[in-house]
């Protein structure tokens, strides 16, 4: 008698890929060793569990739980053949998924487990750690908002204010994009505290001294430069006017402008292989100073005075278009005729012209002069009623540009000034300019993260430590 062949038919997709990728990784051996199972713990370890739980989050693009069992149950074969384990689907209900999301919540034990995976995955594949780039984005939620929780309304960067939400802050490698520490926190926390708390994690994982970390104007708190400094590295970050003496700036571009001061130019090479100019810009040096258990520690900090030649032309044609726009609707105040109304006092027509000018912002841009008319204008007799000259009283308004205003202004678009504590050797202008625009990395990184294919928003667990595991779990699918 011929034995009837068993046949098994399934979806593979990128499973096998995934999780040899993992294994790689020792996801499944690191998770197991920071985060050991509960002494009742029964069927997959905690780590073989966490692995196909990510596999499938990254093929289906869906973080939500109870899509997790069903899409084990056909796939039995293919997930015991690719990872040697006794793999059954009831390993993967919702309230074992839980208790992985609930174990990552742990603090202490996810620091240990994310230096040993930082540190692996940089040797292993021999990553590049000079450059660190630290931005923070927000995911919203339909979850309730509780006092003390973590979900609470904020400042969205998804544009939902009407959604509450939690922050999460990132840093990620230069050039690889790869993330090494995201810290959650509550949706309501602004982001300047919480720069050194992810960037004391990211030193103590990389265990070296002497990353530059580049981040946007809100990294730029004196505080968080000081503490990047006095620990022997480095930052890279433009400053805000609050964090410049009063008419530094001017005085900077004074000496652009007088000619005193000579520019360098930025060049980017095209795909043509031809070089663009992207920016031109100087720099100097200020000394800074900090207060450290009564003693003063000081470093040298050089500031860079930087044009971004798209970044000004850009700027200049929409100044330019909404000065147009405004004078084109102050100047239709004058028209009359059918279905406009008639404006016959100044007041009225002032009030009119401020709310044309003051949505385009360009009140500093617009000379207004306002006049008042008496026209006569002959009414024909009609049946008894007899001719007649009316006075008709009309509201006028001229409206001229400043040029000279306007050029001014234009002048001063796009420029920015930076700051940084490296050595001119190790980090140039030019290198500095092109470095601070590589910051979509970390940009593209929360958007991975957002999106697809791990879609972390709008998030569906109702729970804060629900959440931060999550959370944390993505970071891994992430990397």
């Amino acid at each position: 008698m011929h034995e009837i062949p068993n046949i098994i038919t399934e979806r593979v997709d990128d499973i096998p890929l995934l999780l040899e990728q993992m294994q790689r990784m020792e996801l499944p051996t690191l998770i197991d060793t920071h985060f050991p199972a509960h002494g009742n713990w029964y069927g997959l370890s905690l780590g073989w569990g966490s692995t196909i739980w990510l596999s499938s989050i990254l093929s289906r693009g869906d973080h939500r739980l109870v899509h997790v069992e069903p899409w084990v149950a056909k796939r039995l074969f293919t997930l015991q053949t690719v990872t040697g384990q006794d793999v059954k689907h009831l390993d993967f209900t919702d309230d074992r998924l839980e208790i992985v999301l609930r174990r990552l919540r742990d603090d202490a034990r996810w620091a240990q487990f994310e230096n040993s995976l930082n540190q692996h995955t940089v040797r292993v594949y021999d990553l590049s750690t000079e450059r660190v780039h630290v931005d923070s984005t927000t995911a919203s939620t339909y979850a309730s908002v509780s006092p003390e929780g973590l979900f609470q309304f904020g400042h969205s960067k998804d544009y939902r204010p009407d959604l509450p939400q939690v922050k999460v802050m990132q840093a990620v490698l230069d050039p690889l994009g790869m993330p090494l520490a995201p810290e959650v926190v509550s949706g309501e926390r602004a982001d300047d505290p919480l720069y050194v708390p992810c960037i004391e994690r990211v030193q103590h994982s990389l265990g070296r001294c002497g990353l530059l970390f580049v981040g946007d104007c809100k990294m730029a708190a004196h505080a968080t430069r000081a503490f990047i400094a006095l620990a022997g590295d480095y930052y890279l970050c433009p400053l805000p006017q609050v964090q410049l003496a009063e008419g530094e700036l001017d005085e900077a571009l004074d000496r652009v402008w007088s000619g005193e001061q000579a520019l360098t130019s930025v060049l980017r090479e095209q795909e043509q292989g031809k070089p663009q100019l992207i920016a031109q810009g100087y720099e100097y040096e200020v000394p800074m100073s900090v207060e450290v258990g009564g003693k003063a520690r000081e470093w040298t900090e050089r500031r860079l005075v930087v044009r971004s030649v798209r970044h000004a032309e850009a700027a200049e044609a929409a100044l330019r278009a909404r000065v147009a726009t405004a004078t084109a609707q102050v100047e239709a105040l004058n028209l009359r005729g059918r279905g406009r109304k008639r404006l016959e006092d100044v007041e009225t027509l002032r009030q009119a012209a401020n709310e044309m000018v003051q949505p385009h912002r360009v009140e500093a841009f617009l000379w207004l002069r306002y006049d008042h008319h008496t026209t006569p204008h002959p009414v024909r007799a009609y049946k008894d009623r007899p001719a007649y000259v009316k006075q008709d009283r009309q509201a006028t308004v001229e409206v001229r540009v400043d040029e000279e205003a306007l050029e001014s202004a234009v002048r001063r678009l796009g420029w920015r000034m930076y700051s940084t504590n490296q050595p001119k050797e190790q980090l140039s202008l030019e290198q500095a300019v092109l470095a601070y625009r590589s910051e979509y990395l970390v940009e593209r990184s929360l958007g991975r993260l957002k999106g697809r294919p791990l879609s972390l928003r709008p998030m569906y667990v109702q729970r804060d430590d629900h959440a931060t595991g999550l959370i944390r779990l993505l970071s891994i699918a992430l990397r």
